[in-house]
């Protein structure tokens, strides 16, 4: 019989409060789990990779995590995987194991706003619904998914917007792709996936977001340190101030990736004009786009593409395709 396989990595749709702590923390196991999960469930197999916080997690976690997710694909028995995590970041855990798994069958990652200590309690209807999600055939093929208060939202789209409201994730560019309303799965729109082959992250790749008058000595340590990558979420369309040029320049002529993003909240990187520090003048440098991701996930994506290639021209071709591909099918 195919099931679903749950696979729990703690967050907060397993903390408890704990006086001794002085707050909530990570106490639900996978016994407690199947016990609060209503008998319509359907066979659901489980088990326990971590129990931590997600802003405890490492690279190497998240790197484990995806290994495993991987390893579970490839079993006959197992239709579906549903991930609980931590809603800090899930995002990011999203999108790797979008771009790295290949797989059809559906990566669904759901968690919780509010602890079970708490009235309102949002774990269980978030579990299981991602637990139908994952036994959906209308899932499958559409790559990582997160799953939270009824949404279904693609990976690469989603992102946390708000720190208490259990509405929190959103896709903001184009919205969900589909809800569970009630017993069904509804999928209303699909995605292109991309996969990018990975045998390991590379892990010396940062993330630095531009705000007025801002000083690019961090990125000046960066260039120092001989880092392999950077992402800089940039202003408006993708713009720096124009002091930030020789520095983006030098990184990129020592062999450093620079990625530009945007720090808003949602678009392309692209502008028209013509002033120093604009797109135009970032292109001409060599920097890659980030293309519609934000800084949290383009920096996922170096770590996935400087693990496959150090060329810059393949490390460009594998970002571009976000926009070379229309957003659904």
């Amino acid at each position: 019989m195919s099931t679903v396989r749950l696979v729990t990595t703690g967050g907060t749709i397993a903390m408890a409060h704990d006086d001794s702590a002085g707050g909530a923390v990570p106490t639900l196991g996978s016994a407690d789990f199947l016990r609060l999960l209503p008998a319509g469930a359907g066979p659901v197999g489980i088990e326990e990779f971590c129990n931590l916080p997600s802003a405890h997690f490492k690279l190497d976690t998240i790197w484990g995590l995806r290994t495993k997710v991987d390893e579970l694909t490839r079993l006959e028995a197992v239709q579906g995987i549903v991930i609980t995590h931590g809603t800090d970041t899930m995002e990011e855990t999203a999108y790797l194991l979008d771009l790295t798994v290949d797989t059809d069958k559906p990566m669904i990652l759901t968690g919780a706003m509010r602890t079970v200590s708490q009235v309102g309690y949002d774990g269980i209807a978030n579990l299981l619904a991602a637990i139908r999600v994952a036994g959906s055939e209308a899932a499958r093929g559409l790559g990582a998914l997160v799953v939270m208060d009824d949404e279904i939202h693609a990976a690469r789209h989603v992102t946390k917007t708000h720190t208490q409201s259990t509405g929190t994730f959103k896709s903001l560019e184009y919205g969900p792709l589909g809800r569970v309303d009630g017993d069904r799965v509804v999928v209303a729109r699909r995605v292109l996936r991309q996969h990018i082959p990975c045998s390991g992250l590379e892990k010396d790749v940062h993330l630095l977001k531009l705000g007025v008058g801002q000083s690019e000595r961090f990125l000046r340590q960066l260039i120092d340190g001989g880092a392999a990558g950077v992402v800089i979420e940039a202003l408006g369309g993708g713009r720096v101030p124009p002091e930030w040029m020789p520095s983006i320049r030098e990184a990129i002529k020592r062999g450093m990736a620079v990625v530009i993003g945007s720090r808003c909240p949602s678009g392309r990187v692209y502008d028209a004009y013509g002033y120093d520090g604009s797109y135009r003048d970032l292109q001409e440098a060599g920097a890659i786009f980030a293309e519609g991701l934000n800084g949290q996930k383009a920096r996922i994506k170096l770590m996935v593409a400087l693990g496959q290639t150090r060329d810059r021209a393949a490390t460009q071709a594998l970002f571009s395709r976000e926009f070379l591909e229309p957003p659904h099918a």
